[in-house]
């Protein structure tokens, strides 16, 4: 017999050995010698009150071992002779459009603009080290794309899309950790995703697929509204029958081609904002009410908050506790940041973007005349003030919180976690007033929610440019593009993503799409 049942644990009571097992027998009522296993299938923390509470979502075996094996089996066939499906981007989505394809019989061909995740870490370094940003390998472009070395948080609210569970059980099948299938807020850790990601390349090749690294796509051949073939930076051209576009929001030289060619795409509302840093500690005495140090069993404490400002949103994206900010550039001439955290959480700063609502309809006027890619050029911009307010390195400009909102120029900046370094520069006039004027208002409401918060122990740093997708990549029910057949837009590219476990998931869709095709 299994019974599943919710158990409550403080945290005196998180230090006992088999505490589970004990309040499992007390709940249910039965001998705990009867009891085979406890199995967690769900675990979150409820701080919101002094008395920390461990919440548990379990099975009970009752006389009943606990299956060996997961209900989700993944069985690759040889694909080294199959039909071809052409994947552009190695991210998410196309990595899961092409263990989906091999699954069903298919061969991907990918080919990917930057390099492998090894190669990758010596233009990382290259980036924090010297300041120089390589276009087709950096933060955002290469094996694994963005999520590779920015963080690998697998929190999703896209439950409608496809199955989630299937998505985390691949990553645990290529050498991810049981753990995301039990936390409520799931993370690998970009320490670890990259072997994650080298094992799921090693399979893709192992089954017949081919990966081409280094390789940019720089045009589209399209004959009576149906892709021909694409063509390289090295002048060769590719037939295909179909493409799965998996690109990622940062590549604007593929919008800026669709839009050349007038391929349809659509101009989309997106945020912006900044990334705030505070010292861990301060968050975590905050969120857990405590003084000094947390518990040793509680991990760097994470917040999540908004505020509507003149109506629109003020929010945070994608917090990172115990984490680092990035520089996340993908072209010279500009600066824009980006977080992360290790597996551990254990770096002594907490960072989160805090990011303003805005309205592709109303708040570009100024820039109508590119029409749809009239967001992605403010975009531009945007970053293009950030690197000129840096010094014109990768260095960020940066304003103690406190200092930002009072329009006070900071003499001194405190401590971070961004290699690259920061520069004092008075934000509060470099922002457009449609984000900076919201920000104020918003950090300073920030400070009413969470007392300690709102502290000049805070710097912001910019720009925090790339939560999503300034374009959207129209395409019709079967998931093809609405107007040119046999290419499919996908993920946080075509903008019908939000992170790592949506994109994967689209991946997975559009995959089943273009065999559908077939």
């Amino acid at each position: 017999m299994v019974k599943e049942i919710q158990l409550r644990v403080n945290l005196i009571e998180e230090k006992k050995e088999n505490i589970l097992l004990f309040k499992a027998s007390k709940q249910l009522g039965v001998d705990k010698n009867e009891i085979s296993a406890v199995k967690v299938l769900r675990k979150s923390i409820d701080a919101r009150k002094k008395d920390i509470i461990f919440n548990y979502k379990v099975a009970v075996y009752i006389d009943e071992q606990v299956p060996e094996k997961s209900d989700y089996i993944f069985e690759y066939k040889d694909v080294s002779n199959a039909k071809e499906i052409h994947i552009v981007g190695f991210g998410p989505a196309g990595m899961y459009a092409a263990l989906r394809c091999i699954e069903l019989g298919y061969k991907p061909i990918i080919l990917e603009r930057g390099k492998n995740v090894q190669n990758r870490r010596r233009d990382i370094k290259a980036i924090n080290r010297d300041h120089i940003v390589d276009e087709d390998s950096n933060y955002c472009f290469g094996e694994g794309g963005a999520g590779t070395y920015s963080d690998g948080k697998l929190y999703t609210r896209s439950l409608k899309r496809g199955d989630v569970r299937r998505i985390f059980e691949n990553l645990v099948f290529h050498g991810a950790t049981e753990q995301i299938l039990v936390d409520a807020h799931p993370h690998i850790g970009t320490n670890k995703l990259p072997k994650i990601i080298e094992n799921i390349r090693e399979n893709i090749l192992k089954f017949g697929g081919e990966i081409h690294f280094e390789t940019k796509v720089t045009d589209f051949v399209i004959k009576d509204n149906k892709l021909q073939a694409i063509q390289l930076h090295n002048g060769k051209e590719m037939a295909v029958n179909s493409v799965i576009l998996a690109t990622g929001h940062s590549a604007r030289d593929v919008y800026e081609l669709l839009h050349k060619k007038e391929i349809r795409i659509k101009a989309k509302s997106f945020a912006m904002g900044v990334r705030v840093e505070h010292p861990q500690e301060i968050i975590d005495q905050i969120q857990y009410h405590c003084s000094g140090e947390r518990d040793e069993l509680l991990p760097a404490a994470a917040y999540s908050l908004v505020q509507q400002v003149n109506n629109r949103g003020v929010y945070s994206f994608c917090m990172c506790p115990g984490g680092f900010i990035v520089p996340a550039a993908t072209a010279s001439g500009e600066v824009v940041v980006n977080g992360m955290s290790p597996s551990r959480r254990n770096n002594k700063f907490a960072n989160s973007g805090i990011v303003v609502e805005l309205d592709i309809d109303k708040d570009f006027k100024k820039y109508d005349h590119f029409g749809e890619l009239r967001g992605l050029e403010f975009q531009k911009d945007l970053e293009k003030i950030a690197f000129l307010a840096g010094g014109r390195t990768q260095a960020a400009p940066a304003q103690r919180l406190v200092d930002f909102v009072d329009g006070k120029f900071s003499t001194d900046l405190n401590e971070t976690s961004y290699q690259p370094g920061l520069k004092s520069a008075p934000m509060h006039s470099l922002l457009p007033k449609i984000i900076g004027s919201r920000l104020r208002k918003g950090f300073a409401g920030f400070g009413q929610k969470m007392h300690g918060y709102y502290t000049n122990e805070a710097n912001i740093i910019g720009v925090e440019s790339r939560t999503s997708s300034p374009i959207n990549i129209p395409r019709k029910v079967n998931l093809e593009h609405t107007d040119i057949a046999g290419l499919f837009p996908c993920g946080e590219g075509g903008g019908y993503a939000g992170g790592i476990v949506s994109a994967a998931m689209d991946g997975e869709r559009c995959a089943e799409a273009v065999i559908a095709k077939f």
